[in-house]
């Protein structure tokens, strides 16, 4: 996001916020709250198609509510954790959200999955006033809010957008290989056009005419004719609006083909699975990221013994995906501690509205929201798998 945009964005949002209504507050639940306890929800996909991504997530989520608890608490509160499974099904997480609102009086849905499914099961959350935090997709939708509906205001997300990282990696990847004929492959969802539309920003931008665009059913694992049609169209860079399989799956086609084309995945494709799984396959393929990935035989201080405590609880080596879950759950601690021991809904929204950063151990950006911006960074990193692992190539970058 460019440095001009958000200050206008912000400042509108701030003229705006001036000039609501007296009556135009926003409500916040202040269920799940109890002397002793601090109930919290979220919807993960278990058993679906993308369960690579929410089994991690939700283990990552176990463990630092299991570390905080240990600890203390959050004030001499102990945090209850509910997990619904969604299967990635928007219907599924929809009956998940009721029964954590309506049965568990949850305080917070804290790290839901997935850009349909959260879309889906979303107004149902901010009518009841329960807060959605760190959704596991950087969609727009889950940070951009109207400050004239008071209740959009419950939404925060700590994820690099896709909009934003899909521009700033395409942007470094024309500029540095020169590619001239770019083209996408996306998922038909809300994820998958968040990605598109940071794809042919990008490309008007540097007035470039997009050589091929096509998509995918999700769930899909045929990607023939997808990589057929884009080797026809003579694409030189192909961007991926994939999550973990798909990425795998059409490399493997375009190698079938003898076809030599570089692959620049969105955020969701800098997992540890893909090259884990893909192998030579996926050899070489570029991805937009948030952070580095830490790796055990690599890591040092609080990073290495994280790793080390993670395989010790699940009995599997921890992945990006775990870290996400875990910084949730942690991001969500900092700021409930911030709101003291006297904890509301009102007290966490100023909380997490108070400009104060959190930090977490894995050197990510800082996490810090405002009054207008509920989003906390648009700072993109691109990664490429060399010998069967995620290593850095260029960091900071901005569209």
């Amino acid at each position: 996001m460019s440095k001009s945009f958000s200050a206008f964005g912000l400042a509108v949002s701030a003229v705006m916020l001036t000039h609501l209504p007296a009556a135009a507050q926003t409500k916040v639940t202040n269920e799940g709250i109890s002397a002793t306890e601090i109930v919290l929800g979220t919807h993960q996909d278990l058993s679906g198609p993308i369960k690579g991504w929410g089994v991690p997530v939700s283990n990552g989520m176990k463990m630092a509510v299991e570390e905080i608890n240990a600890a203390g608490g959050i004030n001499g509160r102990k945090i209850r954790l509910v997990v619904e499974d969604s299967g990635y099904d928007p219907k599924k997480a929809v009956l998940a959200s009721q029964k954590l609102i309506e049965r568990d009086k949850i305080f917070a849905m804290v790290g839901p999955m997935g850009s349909p499914t959260v879309l889906a099961a979303q107004d149902i959350l901010l009518d009841a006033g329960v807060l959605q935090l760190f959704p596991l997709t950087a969609a727009e939708f889950t940070f951009k809010f109207d400050p004239a509906k008071p209740q959009e205001r419950l939404k925060f997300n700590n994820l690099l957008p896709y909009v934003e990282s899909t521009r700033a990696a395409l942007k470094y990847m024309m500029e540095w290989k020169n590619f001239k004929k770019p083209c996408i492959m996306h998922q038909d969802d809300e994820y998958g056009k968040n990605v598109l539309d940071g794809f042919n920003q990008q490309l008007t931008v540097m007035k470039v005419q997009p050589a091929s665009i096509t998509s995918y059913k999700r769930g899909a694992s045929d990607f023939s004719a997808q990589i057929a049609k884009m080797k026809s169209d003579g694409c030189d860079l192909v961007v991926l609006g994939a999550v973990l399989r798909e990425p795998i799956g059409a490399m493997t086609e375009a190698k079938k083909l003898g076809w030599d084309v570089t692959f620049l995945g969105a955020t969701p494709v800098n997992v540890m699975e893909v090259p884990m799984l893909g192998k030579d396959a996926v050899e070489g393929l570029y991805s937009a990221s948030g952070f580095e990935i830490p790796y055990e035989d690599t890591a040092k201080g609080k990073v290495k013994d994280w790793l080390v405590n993670y395989k010790k609880m699940f009995n599997t080596d921890a992945n990006t995906q775990a870290i996400i879950g875990y910084n949730a759950v942690m991001t969500f601690a900092f700021y409930a501690n911030k709101a003291g021991k006297d904890l509301t809904g009102q007290k966490m929204l100023d909380a997490l509205e108070s400009g104060e950063k959190f930090l977490d151990i894995f050197n990510s950006p800082p996490t810090k929201f405002s009054k207008t911006d509920h989003l906390a960074n648009t700072i993109t990193q691109v990664q490429q798998v060399k010998g069967g692992r995620w290593v850095l190539v260029k960091d900071n970058l901005m569209f």
